[in-house]
């Protein structure tokens, strides 16, 4: 169980501080030395970043870097970088019609790039300004219209895996659709028809809170509150649920972590959307309720999240994972990394970190225990053995898991599982947060997507 300690952000400081010296160069190297024509980089491989085709869900990340490295440093050359790739090579994520990706890759390049232009950071004009929001706009329509109506009157954005399969990682790229309609910007169908983003998103996001999240309500056997099947499957002739699933965790009915991760950030982000933009709530069916899904399934995935994770706050990759059972009380001490039994993944401590972080931040006083493990597993990542100190090791934040069932990650001689290795979405995520905690010592304005 995760350890609460009574931080402040600014107790963060030095670590945040050795972490961009750290990264800096890092991603001057990968700019300089990635072949575009190798499709995107996925994960290290002694220390190298790989592509791994599966789908390019990647390639946002690698530029996005760039750009979150500048909002903390004021790095021109890495601005410049980030905003000639982007424009050069993310066009086709834009109409990527096959993935349920584009908050990752879109918002992550073009989202960023437009913030930094309202917030006054860059020179860019305003015709500049409106090409990065017509990107998310269209982005935001594609993402849309890759649609399984559900038997309940609702339905949601199916996964690269077919119409059947709805992921709780999408429920991160509903960012996309409501700020194309915040941006005023609709999908249009057959015959003409209107079709609101903002009805897509919240449908969307209801549909993963009830099939994908679970509450203790006695669903199955295996119905523990806050647990989160990476997958929920329909039948698409009639739109009913039939069963959880999983792509990359240990069964349908234990929690890949990482999957909560992406749920538990993508609630908290829509609460901070929706909490900013009440008027919006009018327009959805219901929207008091929804607001308080929204709460109640944030403080579900941050309450298993805290009550399943070892001390330091960094998770083993899957909750159920056999090996686990071998390790003794190991959620009574910081996690270990160089285990013989399953590895850890600290991307999904990365991206839980904000969730808590924000969901605090949303909930205020009765939120401080979530803030307070989101900076306790901020204050572990951006230490040893997370942060890669090695300048020959090309990623920043270690111990990233990406596919354990695949047998994907990079086991080192004579070592059981995998470990030492860095993921894009895992460093992308780590300067994130960094940036994050980074404003809130600062003062300098909250960070949002919109």
């Amino acid at each position: 169980m995760i350890a609460l300690h009574n931080l402040k952000p600014a107790d963060l400081s030095p670590a945040l501080d050795r972490f961009f010296v750290l990264a800096g160069p890092k991603l001057a190297r990968l700019a300089r030395e990635w072949n575009p024509t190798k499709g995107a980089p996925v994960f290290t491989r002694r220390g190298k970043y790989t592509s791994r085709g599966w789908t390019e869900w990647t390639q946002g990340f690698l530029y996005g870097c760039r750009l979150l490295y500048f909002d903390a440093t004021g790095d021109e050359a890495l601005l410049e970088s980030g905003r000639s790739d982007t424009l050069n090579y993310m066009a086709p994520h834009i109409t990527h019609t096959g993935v349920h990706d584009h908050g990752f890759n879109n918002l992550s390049t073009y989202g960023n790039l437009r913030r930094l232009a309202r917030e006054g950071r860059t020179e860019d004009s305003a015709e500049l300004v409106r090409l990065y929001e017509l990107a998310l706009c269209a982005s935001g329509a594609v993402q849309a219209a890759r649609w399984t109506a559900t038997a309940d009157g609702g339905g949601f954005i199916h996964s690269f895996n077919g119409p059947q399969s709805l992921f709780v990682d999408t429920l991160r790229s509903c960012r996309i659709l409501v700020l194309a309609h915040h941006l005023g910007h609709v999908l249009m169908g057959e015959n003409d028809l209107c079709i609101s983003l903002l009805d897509r998103a919240v449908k969307h996001i209801r549909a993963t809170l009830k099939y994908n999240v679970y509450y203790g309500k006695g669903r199955d056997i295996y119905d523990v509150r806050g647990r989160v099947a990476h997958e929920s499957l329909f039948n698409v002739k009639d739109g009913n649920y039939r069963c959880p699933g999983t792509q990359q965790g240990y069964s349908p009915f234990s929690t890949w972590t990482r999957g909560l991760a992406w749920g538990l950030l993508g609630c908290a982000e829509q609460l901070e959307f929706f909490q900013d933009h009440p008027g919006l709530l009018e327009s959805v069916e219901g929207g008091r309720v929804f607001l308080r899904e929204l709460r109640e399934g944030a403080r579900a995935m941050a309450d298993f999240y805290l009550a399943n994770t070892p001390a330091d706050g960094v998770p083993y990759w899957d909750t159920g994972a056999p090996g686990l059972s071998r390790m003794g009380d190991y959620l009574d001490r910081p996690a270990e990394p160089d285990n013989p039994y399953e590895p850890v993944d600290s991307s999904a401590a990365a991206i839980s970190a904000q969730g808590l972080l924000r969901l605090g931040s949303c909930l205020g006083k009765p939120g401080q225990q979530y803030a307070q493990a989101g900076l306790s597993v901020a204050r572990a990542l951006f230490a040893p053995p997370y942060v890669s100190e090695n300048p020959h090791h090309q990623g920043l934040l270690l111990h990233s898991i990406y596919h354990r069932p695949n047998g994907w990650d990079y086991v080192p001689g004579g070592a059981a599982t995998p470990r030492g290795e860095s993921s894009l979405w895992g460093d992308y995520h780590a300067l994130e947060l960094a940036v994050y905690v980074k404003r809130l010592i600062a003062g300098t304005g909250h960070l949002t997507f919109y």
